[in-house]
């Protein structure tokens, strides 16, 4: 057992459920989501677009837009401190100093016609009270540390002048500053090249490595999480399907969905190279049926799937039957049960 699966948890989330209001209506986005990560361990966070891994992460730094989103229910805790009964003055010390997040999209992080040096330290002169020479310095530091090349000429450049993978490394740069004991990462390799998106990751497990802070790796990319993460958690339609080891989900996967994720990257190693997509589509959740949320596009879908979905009841028969079973070869379910 590694020192960080004995360490207690930094950062609990217990039966967390955010809603946002629509037009006719609300949408839950996050529904009985538990889960924690603990100093120094890396924990994957991955499913397709739309499962609410972004939505989670905004609900821990309490960034959900207001007053169209809200928390109905649930416990954030950081250090054993409930984040969502904090005064936003207190949160407002909390960002950026002790909790930080890289964004999915850099361009959208950054001010265009903000120096990437000033953006980069502006954590430093509001939490750590630097002057603008010492927030230089360390800026410069920073981005030295980060792989940012010349960073005393680059320090006053603008986002237009960077690329994607440098932008992605200055928001890092930005998220570090402030030494923070837990970083989340929404999707940090988003539109880059294979070859940059191996370097960030690299950075990020170098910086969590050297920093000892716990790191959640927001994904779409299973094969990212198995290669980066100590542990994995899987959403699917707003809640958590399945959590654990990396190693453990990965070759004993408990949920169908789990394996369908793996299936649907190719195996570069074997003889069978062909991708297998998860059929369907993922479900709306403004209008969702009861029972399970992936009983549309599950190929062992049950009568019991349509009338449970807080856990999975399709007699799932494990890993090397996925693919050898299918949609049209069971019988269909009868129609779900009345609520």
């Amino acid at each position: 057992m590694s020192p960080a699966t004995e360490a207690p948890a930094l950062l609990r989330v217990e039966d967390l459920e955010v809603a946002f209001r629509v037009p006719g209506g609300e949408v839950v986005a996050s529904r009985g989501v538990s889960l924690e990560a603990r100093a120094g361990e890396t924990l994957g966070l991955v499913g397709e677009s739309g499962s609410g891994k972004s939505v989670l992460c905004r609900a821990v730094l309490r960034l959900l837009p207001r007053p169209a989103a809200s928390v109905r229910r649930g416990k954030i805790l950081f250090d054993g401190t409930d984040l969502l009964g904090l005064p936003e003055p207190r949160m407002r010390e909390i960002r950026g100093a002790d909790i930080a997040m890289v964004f999915q999209n850099p361009m959208t992080s950054l001010s265009p016609v903000w120096p990437l040096g000033d953006q980069i330290t502006e954590g430093l002169r509001l939490h750590r009270g630097l002057s603008r020479k010492a927030a230089r310095e360390a800026g410069i530091a920073l981005m030295q540390a980060t792989g940012i090349p010349e960073p005393a000429r680059r320090y006053d450049d603008y986002p237009w002048q960077w690329s994607g993978g440098m932008l992605q490394r200055a928001v890092i740069a930005m998220a570090m500053a402030c030494s923070p004991r837990l970083l989340l990462a929404d999707e940090p390799t988003t539109a880059l090249d294979v070859t940059i998106q191996e370097q960030i990751l690299a950075l990020l497990s170098e910086l969590q490595a050297a920093k000892g802070m716990a790191l959640v790796l927001v994904s779409h990319d299973i094969g990212v999480v198995a290669e980066t993460c100590d542990r994995i958690a899987v959403m699917y339609a707003g809640t958590v399907v399945e959590t654990g080891p990396a190693a453990e989900v990965l070759a004993n996967p408990r949920h169908p969905y789990t394996l369908g994720l793996m299936g649907s990257r190719p195996d570069m190693d074997g003889d069978d190279r062909r991708l297998r997509p998860i059929p369907g589509q993922p479900p709306d959740l403004a209008r969702r049926s009861p029972g399970c949320p992936f009983a549309d596009r599950c190929v062992f879908v049950s009568d019991e799937c349509c009338c449970t979905w807080t856990a999975c009841a399709c007699g799932f028969p494990g890993p090397d039957r996925w693919w050898t079973s299918s949609r049209a070869s069971r019988p269909a379910p009868s129609r779900p049960c009345a609520t």
